[in-house]
């Protein structure tokens, strides 16, 4: 059984993000990137369906920037055995995303497609929902467990009222949350091996893809900056701050 893992390049989760003077976007110049938290743990999980025996060959994707090789070999060095990058400079939003991931299925026909369920930079939610539809897949979303058995995955995942279990037939989308699995330390030997393995990289071009952006940022602004907190002697306080200072009540 193949499995198709796609990881995104962002900004570090321990880096403070700025916003460009102009307003036009997030600074990233000179900014630590590293692969999005979901998506770490999608590759782990992947790497740990393959060392129960079940997965033979896990294999991740990236689409982006050339620095996006760098992500790649991060997730090749925690399991991954093999690369495939779909490079360009083109801002790609989440359509033009799964439109990609779309076309590689199609070259790789793989049997289960793990991804995080959303990336920390634009929180869009919406890649893996995407890729489903446009594959006519099933798909089981925020999955907080994964059992393969034969041609079906049986998928646990979080919901208002507790936990909920999906009976998904292969092949099939399943989006990753953070309880899944914790991604293991990424050890030295391991990040020599990745640079040996392989990497092959297409163009959108090369997929018949188009990645034009269908979106356009008028404007990105920091959030407004916190008020310090009060003491209030008592309720009816509390009660009248609510009302005529927060106006929430």
């Amino acid at each position: 059984m193949k499995v198709l893992v796609p990881v995104k390049r962002v900004v570090d989760y321990n880096v403070k993000v700025r916003v460009k003077s102009d307003q036009s976007g997030v600074d990233i110049s000179n900014v630590k990137m590293s692969m999005n938290p979901f998506d770490e743990i999608a590759i782990e999980e992947a790497t740990r369906l393959k060392e129960k025996g079940v997965v033979t060959e896990v294999v991740a994707v990236s689409c982006g920037v050339a620095q996006c090789q760098e992500t790649l070999r991060t997730a090749m060095a925690i399991g991954a055995d093999r690369g495939a990058l779909v490079q360009t400079d083109v801002e790609l939003q989440p359509l033009a995303v799964a439109k990609l991931l779309k076309a590689l299925v199609d070259k790789e026909q793989p049997q289960l497609v793990i991804l995080g369920k959303q990336a920390i930079d634009d929180d869009a939610n919406q890649t893996g929902q995407m890729l489903a539809a446009l594959l006519d897949w099933p798909q089981a979303t925020y999955a907080s467990k994964v059992e393969l058995e034969g041609e079906q995955v049986k998928v646990t995942r979080e919901v208002d009222g507790g936990l909920e279990t999906l009976s998904l037939k292969l092949p099939a989308i399943i989006t990753t949350d953070l309880r899944l699995n914790e991604p293991r330390y990424v050890t030295l030997p391991n990040i020599m091996k990745a640079k040996k393995k392989t990497l092959d990289t297409f163009t959108p071009d090369d997929l018949g893809v188009d990645v034009a952006p269908r979106l356009k940022t008028l404007k990105v602004t920091e959030p407004a900056a916190r008020s310090a907190g009060v003491t209030v002697p008592d309720v009816a306080a509390l009660v009248d701050k609510l009302k005529n200072e927060a106006k929430v009540i």
